[in-house]
């Protein structure tokens, strides 16, 4: 395949001028990292104002991911609205949202009856998740991981433990929230930062050993609640055997375990959710994000005999808007119908060439994915592995320049996020511009 050549004159005209009306208008807490301004899309490629063609890998944050205005899903947000587009699910009603928590339930990775309280986004669903556990267990402490990003609404902003920007400035948090290492083989806090983990070391029990015999009593506390990769944290995958030892120590100590499966889910790893690759079972599940290719919609799912609260202890005006719910239907079966399957092949092609630049490139210090969550982790010297975020930010600007969108998160991390139903022909094509980009930015930086 031809070398991708740079873009001439990006931003374009068109493009310059929104952004400068979008600087006028829109909050500067919005963090844009290159100047996109999209015009339309179809599948995995998109078109900026001024015409330019790029290949996506972002996804809206791992979001369309049947792609951009797939057919199926844009006929079934178009059948809807010529129904009807809204009539809140709170106190009325409508087959839409039935049959779309039928089917959640159906894929949800927890044994017996499930039930459900559908959102607009993924943090609404934690905030559901956090109040049916209080509730439920009639306790008010919480567990949650350093590293972990759980929303930035003030109840799960208190969990959200990524970067200091995200919660510089709105303090008092909720007051008890206790944060732990999360245990991973590659970088491990619970020993010493930086080095390889021991074999057999399980970070969960730090929990039992430390928290619980000088914080919190383990009675005290209503929920854990853990992403099984932790997304914008930097796709820190867990150690095996730590979500499992999770499982049991919320079983002992009659703590609910919360997973957060607001990136992880819905296909995105090559199982309907992340946490079915450890055979662990939550017993609240949290889902957002790639449901419904776009549209905005959310759901908190838990165990039918946890979610036993009053009518009128939690509500929601949208969430499980009709439109959102007829895009999720659509959406879940376009998955099940090979979406999913094409997410594990395409993400094993995506290890495989990545994998194979990690032996020219010695910055890539990192390969990790399961289907379509894979990341590249960048790093100075591969030995002390001092991270090296301004290199991660230059081969994504480089990137952007040649035709591909690309997302960081952690610190030193390139996130590949490509809708789950991305054909080869633009995985190969997608990251030989990655490639290309990673050697402009590494020669620059040594300059």
């Amino acid at each position: 395949m031809a070398v991708k050549e740079k873009k001439a004159n990006i931003p374009g005209p068109r493009a310059r001028d929104y952004i400068a009306r979008d600087k006028k208008v829109i909050s500067s807490s919005y963090t844009r990292v290159y100047p996109f301004v999209m015009d339309r899309g179809q599948g995995s490629e998109v078109w900026d104002v001024d015409g330019n063609r790029y290949i996506d890998f972002a996804t809206g944050i791992a979001v369309t991911s049947t792609g951009h205005s797939h057919p199926k899903v844009v006929k079934a947000i178009k059948d809807q609205a010529d129904r009807f587009i809204h009539m809140s699910g709170t106190d009325f009603y409508y087959p839409q949202q039935v049959e779309l928590a039928e089917k959640l339930s159906e894929i949800s990775p927890m044994d017996g009856a499930k039930a459900m309280f559908l959102t607009n986004s993924g943090t609404e669903s934690v905030e559901a998740a956090l109040k049916l556990a209080m509730k439920e267990t009639g306790r008010s402490h919480f567990i949650a991981f350093y590293g972990a990003f759980h929303g930035r609404t003030m109840g799960s902003l208190a969990f959200t433990a990524s970067k200091p920007i995200q919660r510089t400035g709105f303090s008092p948090f909720m007051p008890e929230v206790t944060h732990v290492p999360f245990s991973n083989p590659f970088r491990c806090s619970h020993h010493r930062e930086e080095v390889r983990c021991k074999s057999d070391c399980i970070c969960a029990k730090y929990i039992e050993e430390t928290v619980f015999s000088k914080k919190v009593a383990p009675d005290q506390v209503a929920g854990i609640i853990v992403e099984p990769i932790q997304g914008e944290g930097g796709y820190v995958f867990p150690a095996d055997g730590f979500l499992q030892q999770l499982r049991e120590l919320c079983d002992k100590y009659g703590i609910l375990l919360i997973v957060d499966e607001i990136q992880s889910g819905m296909g995105r790893t090559g199982k309907w959710f992340a946490i079915e690759h450890w055979g662990v079972e939550p017993d609240i599940l949290c889902v957002a994000k790639g449901i419904a290719s776009g549209m905005p919609l959310g759901a908190m799912i838990a165990r039918s005999e946890i979610m036993n609260w009053e009518p009128g202890s939690h509500a929601n005006t949208f969430g499980g808007n009709p439109l959102s719910c007829a895009a999720a239907l659509a959406t879940l079966e376009l998955l099940e119908n090979g979406y999913i399957q094409n997410a594990a092949e395409m993400g094993e092609v995506f290890l495989r060439q990545l994998k194979e630049m990690q032996k020219v490139h010695r910055s890539i210090i990192r390969v990790e994915g399961k289907g379509l969550m894979v990341a590249a982790e960048f790093a100075k010297d591969p030995e002390t592995k001092e991270i090296y975020p301004e290199l991660r930010d230059a081969i994504i600007q480089e990137a952007f320049r040649r035709g591909l969108l690309l997302l960081g998160c952690g610190t030193s991390t390139i996130r590949f996020i490509p809708a789950l139903n991305v054909p080869r022909e633009l995985v190969d094509e997608g990251l030989l511009i990655f490639e290309e980009a990673l050697q402009e930015a590494e020669d620059a930086l040594q300059r």
